[in-house]
């Protein structure tokens, strides 16, 4: 996939894939589209908000610092578990 438009289309369908009370990261999700994870984060960044594009989190189970205080919030309103700001990928990553 090279058109930029059609790799965010695809990271966009991936990510509203993403059920509620569960997240991706970004890792996750590029692998599913065939790109990088600094390519999904730009998507997201560049045009993701008619997404839930609070679903995805780093590998490490925390949110990006920019948005963090409002994706910890999205996701709490969610049910996602948070604890010491990171969410436990075990109980809640997806896809399995």
């Amino acid at each position: 996939m090279t058109d930029p438009a059609d790799v965010d289309e695809a990271v966009y369908d991936a990510v509203e894939a993403i059920p509620p009370g569960r997240v991706s990261t970004y890792g996750a999700i590029g692998r599913l589209v065939g790109v990088g994870p600094r390519r999904v984060a730009r998507a997201l960044s560049q045009g993701g908000g008619a997404v839930p594009w609070y679903r995805v989190i780093r590998a490490d189970g925390t949110a990006a610092e920019p948005v963090r205080a409002r994706q910890l919030e999205l996701l709490a309103g969610e049910g996602v578990p948070v604890r010491h700001g990171r969410v436990d990928l075990r109980a809640v990553g997806w896809p399995d």
